[in-house]
């Protein structure tokens, strides 16, 4: 039995987590205010839930993470990167830019897509990550192509740890294109570790990988610490 948490209350301690029926699974109830998401970052805690259920609370075990290094770039995402590049720095159509339009980005993520609805990102969470980017520790990143926003990534940042929501793409690899360009800033900033959250075969794909969740919380306790990023600007991704 999880237990249920009031706006006051404070988080377990994430060794209760399930380990059956919902393995990872903390506690229920609270709220999405940007103070309470940013209490649960630093815990190594993160919300998710479907429509009609209450706010529910993981942190799951192992935890799913990318070291920015072993991103893994595709031969076609090369070739993208590589005009997507050129494209900037001649004043082409494709530009990349990070939090111009954070809210649009998280809306794009919430939207229903072409193979199912819409995703569990509700009004109460954009209001909460919305707080978060007005505070400084939400980030989006943005690719636009003849003005218009085709794709984008979006997360929070607590001093050199980030974590990653949700990407949607428009075109095709816009999603990729973004995470390449936020990965490379990250990595320049000497973010060591971006967490993924839950296991995946595209997370996978991507070069992410399950680590125990008390190596991930060893290492976020010490990344939580460092100074907050100064200032959010497109790094150009390595593609060899």
């Amino acid at each position: 039995m999880i237990p249920w948490l009031e706006p006051t209350s404070p988080f377990p301690d994430v060794s209760e987590a399930l380990t059956i029926d919902a393995p990872g699974l903390l506690a229920a109830g609270a709220d999405l205010s940007p103070q309470r998401l940013l209490l649960a970052y630093q815990n190594g805690i993160f919300p998710w839930f479907s429509e009609g259920q209450p706010i529910l609370w993981w942190s799951t075990d192992p935890r799913m993470v990318l070291r920015p290094e072993r991103f893994k770039i595709s031969d076609s995402l090369r070739k993208t990167l590589r005009r997507v590049e050129r494209s900037r720095l001649e004043g082409g159509p494709w530009d990349v830019r990070f939090d111009t339009v954070f809210e649009a980005v998280m809306r794009a993520c919430a939207a229903p897509r072409k193979d199912g609805p819409g995703t569990w990102i509700s009004e109460d969470i954009i209001d909460g990550y919305t707080g978060l980017h007005a505070m400084g520790y939400a980030h989006s990143a943005e690719v636009w192509h003849e003005g218009e926003l085709v794709g984008g990534a979006y997360g929070v940042c607590i001093g050199r740890m980030f974590y990653g929501e949700s990407m949607f793409a428009r075109v095709t690899d816009a999603s990729k294109v973004a995470l390449a360009y936020l990965v490379a800033f990250l990595r320049s900033q000497g973010v060591q570790m971006i967490d993924c959250q839950q296991e995946t075969g595209h997370l996978a794909s991507l070069g992410a990988s399950p680590i125990p969740r008390s190596a991930f919380l060893a290492h976020l306790r010490q990344a939580i610490r460092e100074p907050a990023i100064p200032r959010w600007a497109p790094v150009t991704p390595l593609t060899g």
